[in-house]
């Protein structure tokens, strides 16, 4: 009966840790309004750096924005099979694994904006950028928040 309950909350908890990293580099270049903006403001772009940092911007924004939602999509499913009145543990397994591999991808994403912008900026404004990164406050998975965390 215990292993029964284990699974499960194992099978959320990694699913959960694997959106950490994409999810601090999304936050920290798109925040909500006009977080770019605000962002090529703290490193003091000049206005070819804008023009290049926008134009890199549009197409990594919507690639995120639709990986979260498949991602979402999947998780959705995950937890409905967890809690069913009979779960599936090759299903669980298929959707976590599905998880597993969107956030693989969505790390590569960002990883892969971030080396674009690099190129985009000068020394003291990538020392900017890792600060801005570094500071990043990481907030607690929902599923976290739920069971009494921040």
């Amino acid at each position: 009966m215990q292993n029964r309950g284990l699974v499960p909350a194992l099978v959320i908890s990694v699913m959960v840790n694997l959106g950490v990293v994409g999810a601090a580099g999304y936050r920290a270049l798109v925040q909500p309004g006009s977080g770019a903006t605000e962002l090529a403001s703290v490193l003091k772009l000049d206005a070819a750096q804008r023009t290049r940092w926008h134009s890199l911007e549009q197409n990594f924004v919507r690639e995120l924005d639709a990986g979260w939602q498949e991602i979402a999509r999947h998780r959705e499913v995950l937890v409905r099979e967890v809690f069913s009145e009979r779960p599936d543990p090759a299903r669980i397994e298929v959707e976590r694994a599905r998880i597993a591999e969107l956030q693989v991808q969505q790390q590569q994403r960002v990883i892969a904006q971030f080396l674009q912008e690099r190129e985009i900026l000068n020394a003291a404004q990538r020392r900017e950028l890792v600060e801005v990164l570094l500071r990043e406050e990481q907030a607690a998975p929902r599923e976290r928040q739920l069971h009494g965390g921040q």
